[in-house]
């Protein structure tokens, strides 16, 4: 178990938020689980708030009895843990060429997942029937892999829908209604720059019909479902968070395009208009080649030059050079690489990137920080989306 979750607070108006804290904590204990005694000690919370809270929770299904703690002097503490099973999430990463989806449990432990081809150019319409498709799949996956007692299903599909899966019409009604336990929501991660608050698409680097459109509320139309919308490198820093990275760091994605997840302070850092990690767009040649944001030189489009003519070693350094100055701007302890480019060939990305970081701190008279690449590797995006719709439930993000 983690330490103290933060405290609570003895106020009708902050039951929910105090649930949270009480949640995060059982999430956090594990199978170990953890008695009433200890939550209010790590919460603050007093002995009858927490007893009122834990029984709200055990009618609800979120939490269950599981044995004793061992006597110190009188009657052995119960101790409650998490049902993970009890309710789900859905993640869905929507790149430029490819769509992941997946689902997660109350633990963020995948269930379901799937991978199918997806053009984010093709249209809104085509889009959100592709995006609505898959949902409806994984979701009959995963009700098949849970009702066969099955661990993780994992399928992918031919073309942008599941074949045979009917889509249902504007709404088609909310789906998920045969998944025990039943579905928070969904959380849906996307190239930017946009709009975490409104859910709105900004001019999405390469793909300017995007501009304005309402693509969360499009998506929960179709679905009948809650939806949250976040930059895909917000969402892998989120993911990050919760699962207790360093608190200050930096989540570099170098795929289709290239841009940060920022974590500062123990928390995603996503600026006053949601707009913050635009990492890629930082001009570094003021008379480079044009870049489809509209300026010349940005990094992204010398790290994707370099990428497309096989020299990974350039794009490394290049990738670095963006790093260092992230470094020194914002005095992170940790930068952590991810995308499909760097994964497909980590090493030489962790080691130009951290020679670069370390010749700049070497210049400043500074200790370098280390590079890493991301834990979760191909699914930091897509599970980090599923933890858009869990993170409220823990008090987090």
């Amino acid at each position: 178990m983690s330490g103290a979750a933060g405290p609570g607070a003895n106020l009708t108006a902050l039951r929910s938020h105090n649930a949270a804290l009480v949640l995060r904590l059982l999430r956090d204990a594990g199978e170990a689980g953890v008695s009433r005694p200890e939550l209010a000690g790590h919460t603050g919370l007093t002995p009858q708030a927490v007893s009122k809270i834990t029984a709200r929770l055990r009618t609800e299904g979120l939490a269950v009895e599981a044995g004793q703690r061992a006597s110190t002097g009188g009657k052995p503490p119960a101790v409650l843990r998490l049902v993970p099973g009890a309710r789900h999430a859905i993640g869905l990463h929507l790149d430029r060429d490819e769509l992941t989806a997946v689902l997660v449990d109350l633990a963020g432990t995948p269930v379901a997942a799937r991978t199918a081809p997806f053009d984010f150019g093709a249209g809104a319409e085509e889009a959100l029937t592709a995006a609505t498709a898959e949902v409806r799949a994984l979701l009959a996956d995963a009700c098949t892999g849970l009702d066969a007692g099955t661990g993780l299903t994992e399928t992918g599909t031919e073309t942008g829908g599941a074949s045979g899966t009917e889509t249902g019409g504007a709404t088609g009604g909310a789906v998920g209604g045969g998944l025990a336990g039943g579905l928070l929501g969904v959380g849906v991660a996307a190239p930017g720059p946009l709009d975490h608050c409104s859910g709105v698409l900004h001019r999405v680097t390469g793909f300017p019909q995007w501009d304005g459109f309402p693509l969360r509320d499009a998506l929960a139309e179709r679905l009948g479902l809650p939806v949250v919308l976040d930059k895909d490198t917000n969402a892998a820093a989120l993911g990050l968070v919760t699962a207790g990275t360093a608190p200050s760091a930096a989540y570099l994605h170098l795929g289709t395009g290239l841009g940060a997840g920022l974590m500062l302070g123990g928390d995603v850092y996503r600026g006053a208009r949601t707009d913050a990690g635009e990492f890629g767009h930082q001009v570094i040649q003021l008379d480079g080649p044009p870049c489809e944001c509209g300026n010349r030189g940005c990094l992204e489009a010398l790290c994707l030059a370099a990428v497309a003519r096989d020299d990974h070693t350039d794009a490394a350094r290049l990738l670095g050079v963006g790093a260092a100055n992230l470094v020194r701007l914002l005095d992170i302890d940790r930068v952590l690489l991810g995308g499909r480019v760097v994964l497909a060939d980590p090493e030489p990305y962790v080691r130009g990137v951290a020679t670069m970081i370390a010749e700049d701190s070497a210049r400043a008279s500074r200790l370098t920080v280390p590079v890493d690449v991301v834990e979760r590797g191909g699914r930091a995006v897509v599970e980090g989306a599923a933890r858009l719709v869990l993170a409220p439930l823990f008090a987090l993000g």
